[in-house]
């Protein structure tokens, strides 16, 4: 399959985070609808350029990271196992939201970061690591050539991604990485932009699939699994 598939959590799409979050990034990854126009100030084409790489993952928190199912699994499958596991869950509290730098790009985050939020994901990365592809050799030195500690490399080998369990942060990319002469604006724009937002605690209610159709093209929200859907 060419195919990619990730579990996340991205907010409800009626919700006024995924509205301005979507317009900050100049597509909405459920509907494909684009958003043309400034932003807290910020030139349209100006953001998009330094959002490239969000835009096209689309507003979300990575749970489990893009990964091509094994061979055998099906699309149907991945949902099945999404609508038992996420019925049998309750929803985690993330707390207060922030805006943070994280390795040069702006990202929401929890302020505080919790034990139970840490569980849950690695929860979600155990449980669906039988559905996930081997990484392929070029994937794996792309992403090793971007700088891992030896844990994480070791991670990435076992997992597919390095940043799950002790090395997992919860954020919510809003750009690319920055250029020093971006940051200081773009971040007061981000400020402006979400700052209504950030006093309201939030939770992480849903898992969210994202499909990536074909390597390189925009990924699409495609399903929700509400947490404690069932009793």
């Amino acid at each position: 399959m060419a195919e990619r598939y990730a579990i996340y959590h991205a907010p409800g799409v009626t919700g006024s985070l995924w509205e301005k979050a979507s317009t900050w990034l100049g597509r909405d990854a459920a509907t494909g609808d684009p958003f043309d126009g400034p932003v807290a100030g910020i030139n349209r084409d100006r953001l998009l350029n330094l959002t490239q790489s969000a835009n096209r993952y689309g507003f979300h928190a990575t749970i489990k990271a893009p990964m091509a199912l094994v061979g055998g699994a099906q699309p149907e499958d991945l949902h099945a196992a999404l609508q038992a596991f996420s019925a049998q869950h309750e929803p985690v509290d993330m707390g207060r939201m922030t805006l943070a730098l994280i390795d040069g790009f702006i990202a929401l985050v929890p302020a505080q970061q919790s034990e139970a939020l840490q569980d849950f994901a690695a929860h979600v990365v155990e449980t669906f690591e039988p559905f996930r592809a081997p990484m392929s050799i070029k994937d794996r030195a792309a992403r090793v050539a971007r700088g891992l500690t030896p844990r994480q490399e070791e991670l990435l080998d076992g997992y597919g991604y390095p940043y799950v369990f002790e090395e997992f942060q919860l954020h919510m990319t809003l750009t690319d990485r920055l250029d020093a002469a971006d940051r200081d604006e773009l971040f007061a724009a981000a400020t402006t932009w979400f700052g209504p937002l950030l006093d309201q605690p939030m939770l992480l209610d849903r898992l969210t699939l994202f499909e990536e159709p074909e390597r390189g093209r925009p990924f699409i929200r495609t399903a929700e699994f509400p947490l404690g859907a069932v009793r």
